[in-house]
């Protein structure tokens, strides 16, 4: 066809049919139904918008749990304090067979628990005069004296036929400057003044909650939270940031296999123990190979047959296809 005969026809006015098209309305209709069905979804499958836990929660709604956790940091005797690579060499962290990164790669985020969750918190603010005689008796004494102090504080806390769980009721004597200092800080969490040190100390801004996020993982606050929000290994639950919709779907490949009794069971011994104990390393690894496989699908004999094997394409395609095209 000819350069003149297609303008002709394109210039020609419409002799078809016509009906009437108010596109502003269905503009708003549709804006109105995708609104209604963002706000319907997001109450329904939305992350619930949690104010923050701090410290200061923390200290007010369990002081309890709170001064045994500062006293286990000072024993160092609490996860943080056994936890090893990357933030101490107090264990050797998971395996995947022989393989023991966290071992193998060291020390990159050094955390001193007793120092850097309880006595330089303390140390940051002028004190009353007894608090700051049990910081320089801590600060005197040898590392053996200093565990046999805390240790001795947190067995007496525990003590079933004592003080059960509650650091008020403990009495004797042989703890040392623990109680001053577990109290100290209890007061300080307790202001408010415990979490803005924590979280930057020295920097107007900071991205890093580590220690935070250890701190009170020593503790029942934060699993008793992750608990309420159905956020345990064993529980379906995923959680955004506070304040954002949805959660994190992103997480589903993560989180689905935490999901399996085989990583989440109470077993003391057996494969469901050891992947139970090495969840994180072992998980991390299956999604990581899936990753893998599905980047490599092209390049896989058998499996990159599987769209011949198997025409859904076809099905999909399926006008195209009854054309008669290959």
């Amino acid at each position: 066809m000819s350069t003149n005969a297609q303008r002709d026809i394109e210039t020609r006015p419409w002799s078809g049919p016509t009906r009437h098209y108010d596109i502003v309305k269905e503009g708003v209709i549709a804006l109105i139904v995708v609104t209604m069905l963002v706000l319907l979804l997001a109450a329904r499958f939305g992350s619930p918008d949690v104010p923050a836990l701090t410290f200061k929660g923390w200290a007010t709604a369990d002081p309890a749990d709170f001064v045994t956790t500062a006293a286990g940091e000072l024993a160092g005797t609490t996860e943080s304090a056994g936890y090893g690579g990357p933030y101490n060499k107090g264990g050797d962290g998971q395996n995947l067979g022989p393989l023991r990164p966290a071992k193998t790669i060291g020390v990159t985020i050094p955390v001193d628990p007793a120092n850097d969750f309880v006595i330089t918190p303390l140390r940051t603010q002028n004190q009353p005069a007894q608090v700051e005689r049990a910081l320089e008796k801590w600060s005197k004494a040898s590392t053996g004296q200093q565990s046999s102090w805390a240790k001795a504080y947190t067995d007496a806390i525990a003590d079933p036929k004592g003080a059960n769980g509650d650091p008020s009721k403990v009495s004797g004597r042989g703890f040392g400057p623990v109680p001053e200092l577990s109290n100290a800080l209890l007061a300080m969490a307790q202001s408010g003044a415990l979490d803005g040190i924590l979280d930057a100390p020295g920097r107007f801004y900071s991205t890093d909650n580590t220690k935070q996020i250890l701190f009170m993982g020593d503790g029942g606050y934060l699993d008793a939270a992750g608990t309420k929000y159905h956020l345990q290994g064993n529980q379906w639950g995923m959680i955004n940031e506070t304040g954002n919709y949805p959660g994190q779907q992103w997480l589903i490949p993560v989180s689905f296999w935490y999901q399996l009794p085989i990583f989440n069971s109470n077993a003391e011994s057996g494969l469901a123990a050891t992947l139970t104990a090495n969840g994180d390393i072992v998980i991390l690894s299956i999604v990581g190979l899936l990753a893998l496989l599905f980047l490599l699908l092209p390049f896989i004999p058998g499996l990159r047959s599987i769209p011949r094997l198997i025409p859904i394409h076809r099905l999909i395609w399926r006008s195209y296809y009854r054309k008669g095209k290959r």
